[in-house]
């Protein structure tokens, strides 16, 4: 056995039967999530659709679902609970109109009746959904991701992290925990205006260093208090000890490389707190940590760290060394009047604890809205021509 397996062919062959069970696995889990989620849409929709019959079944339909319940788990067993059942009829309200629109588009002229057939309801079955490219499309994560997606109620902020949760593999404590923080409203506010609706459609895209930020960042994982006294080796030793979660925090793209990092330059010994690599946007990314409000002093330093890498560390290939300074309070006029306007460094602050979500969810609404109204003017202004 020892002589087979030293064998570079035999190991080659060995790896791509491997590779083939694991692509069928894949596939066989892959149908399992798409067979569920159609299963409980079609589900969904004969609930609603019972619920609508009118004043008929009125002395009924409130025990509609317990009894349906009971029905269905006498006969199937687990799956079918009353909760699981209410969770299918809101899958259905939440995302057939997304899909009627779909398959409007994707159905020719000539399929008119299946398209009416759809939108009424009153014919189509899971052969006809299976057939349906829209929705194979669509349901592309489990059963469990959509019924935590189903209790978002604003529409972009659920695409957003449907589009996260499949670019990103989430798993649904990862899905549970990102929303948790806010992630979708804490990107949005550090972003241009004009480009908050395309973390909707497109997701979070890191194209440039700004698109790595949020603020706050949020490291409730660490398991620190808020109220405690903790030293700068404290934070960094916590973050190392959940750099996993750390990463994900981060955002997409990160790499480790290391703590400490020691430079030496004029016989003096400095060291950056975290060095990191985003495979993304190909450069390094230096992180200098901070339990006090940031001084301009700071910046200048994370400046000095920042020319060292991009003079000594970095290759011709590799993109310009981005800098952050992650502190408690961060200050955007010291920012500004310390570092040159086409700086490379940025301040961001974090939190220990999850931020207030209402507050932020009204925060990002006040601000869309005055986004709107300012477009609104200039679009006046210009003539009905402006964007």
């Amino acid at each position: 056995m020892m002589e087979v397996m030293k064998n570079p062919d035999i190991l080659a062959f060995f790896e791509n039967v491997a590779q083939i069970i694991e692509k069928a696995r894949s596939f066989v889990g892959r149908t399992a999530d798409l067979a569920m989620c159609m299963t409980y849409f079609e589900v969904g929709r004969m609930i609603v659709e019972e619920e609508q019959g009118g004043k008929a079944r009125a002395e009924y339909g409130r025990g509609l679902l317990s009894s349906l319940s009971a029905y269905l788990s006498g006969r199937f067993g687990k799956g079918f609970s009353e909760t699981n059942l209410r969770n299918a009829r809101k899958f259905y309200q939440t995302y057939s109109p997304s899909i009627q629109q779909s398959l409007t588009a994707e159905l020719n002229t000539d399929n008119k009746k299946q398209i009416q057939q759809f939108t009424t309801a009153e014919s189509y079955n899971l052969d006809f959904l299976a057939k349906s490219q829209s929705l194979t499309d669509l349901f592309k994560i489990s059963w469990t991701h959509y019924v935590v997606l189903i209790r978002i109620k604003n529409e972009d902020e659920r695409r957003f992290y449907e589009l996260e949760s499949l670019s990103n593999q989430w798993t649904v404590d990862e899905l549970k925990r990102q929303y948790s923080s806010s992630l979708y409203e804490r990107l949005a506010l550090s972003r241009d205006k004009d480009k908050v609706m395309r973390l909707a459609k497109e997701g979070q895209k890191v194209e440039k260093p700004q698109d790595m930020l949020k603020n706050p960042l949020v490291l409730e994982f660490l398991g620190m208090a808020e109220d405690s006294s903790y030293s700068e080796t404290d934070l960094e030793s916590a973050i190392i000890s959940k750099l996993q979660k750390f990463l994900l925090e981060l955002g997409k793209g990160f790499l480790f490389e290391a703590r400490q990092k020691r430079f030496t330059f004029d016989e003096q010994s400095f060291f950056v707190d975290l060095v990191l690599y985003n495979r993304l946007l190909q450069c390094y990314v230096l992180i200098d940590l901070k339990t006090t409000e940031m001084k301009h002093q700071d910046l200048g330093q994370m400046q000095m760290y920042v020319n060292y890498f991009d003079r000594y560390v970095k290759t011709d290939i590799e993109k310009p060394t981005v800098g952050i300074l992650l502190c408690r309070e961060k200050y955007d006029n010291i920012v500004k009047l310390t570092l040159p306007m086409d700086s490379n460094i940025y301040a961001t602050e974090y939190s220990l604890y999850l931020p207030d979500k209402n507050l932020l969810q009204r925060k990002l609404a006040e601000w869309i809205e005055e986004f709107e109204d300012a477009k609104a003017i200039r679009k006046a202004i210009d003539g009905g021509n402006g964007e």
